[in-house]
């Protein structure tokens, strides 16, 4: 663990090494890249404000993730349940992906104003899809022999369900929920793009406006931190809940 956790540190050195070397050639404008160490001071000089939109940022995207969990993993049981409702809706489930969300944030902004309902929307409806997708894989990947062991003893289709299938289903809902928490963020910012008062994207957009760009780099690092911070606890959570895969990975 501590070969591989160094492994990462050493690389993300060489990163911002490299960040702050580019940033510190006198051919780069200032107004252009940030260097880390401004991007730092800027952290330090702001970071109440900073603090303050990334509060209202986390709030967005967690009640959107809240929302996207809830809905994901009832539409994944109702497909899987129902085939015919899976084979009307997966096409359309995919076909919406191909939506941008550059598109769908303004729209909502119009329709639900500037409070945090457009962000929250767009939040869920970015995880809604990688959550869904990877609940419903996982409750077709029970094992068949358990399945028809469990048919032969005269169990319900709500026994099953929830005995196997759900069980079968977890490893997938904590994969969709991990890419779901990287890219929720993304979801926020584009929200708060199309029209907010407050939150990280709405700072570092006001921030590029102003030529500000220490802080439009302190608010994408927090930006950042926040996804990793989110990835990293569903890990922990996924290891809470299912501590089986991890011996049956271990080896």
């Amino acid at each position: 663990m501590l070969r591989r956790y160094g492994s990462s540190a050493l690389l993300l050195l060489a990163a911002v090494a490299a960040w702050q070397g580019l940033a510190s050639l006198q051919s780069v404008d200032d107004l252009t890249l940030a260097s880390p160490v401004e991007a730092v001071a800027a952290l330090g000089e702001d970071w109440r404000l900073i603090v303050d939109n990334a509060g209202v940022t986390l709030a967005e995207v967690l009640l959107g993730l809240g929302f996207a969990i809830a809905g994901g993993t009832a539409a994944a049981v109702a497909m899987h349940v129902a085939r015919p409702l899976r084979e009307a809706a997966y096409p359309l489930l995919v076909a919406s992906q191909a939506i941008p969300v550059v598109i769908l944030a303004p729209l909502f902004i119009l329709a639900f104003d500037y409070g945090i309902g457009p962000k929250v929307a767009i939040v869920a409806l970015i995880c809604f899809f990688p959550i869904t997708v990877n609940v419903l894989d996982g409750l077709r990947s029970a094992d068949p022999s358990l399945v028809k062991l469990m048919r032969s003893l005269g169990a319900s289709r709500l026994v099953l369900l929830r005995k196997v299938e759900l069980p079968a289903s977890l490893p997938g809902f904590f994969t969709g929920l991990r890419v779901a928490a990287s890219v929720s963020v993304i979801g926020a910012v584009f929200g708060e793009w199309a029209g907010a008062e407050r939150g990280l994207g709405r700072l570092v957009l006001l921030g590029n406006a102003q030529l500000e760009t220490p802080r439009v780099y302190a608010g994408v690092v927090v930006l950042a931190l926040m996804a990793v911070g989110l990835f990293v606890l569903a890990s922990l959570a996924e290891r809470a809940a299912i501590p089986w895969r991890r011996a049956e990975v271990a080896p």
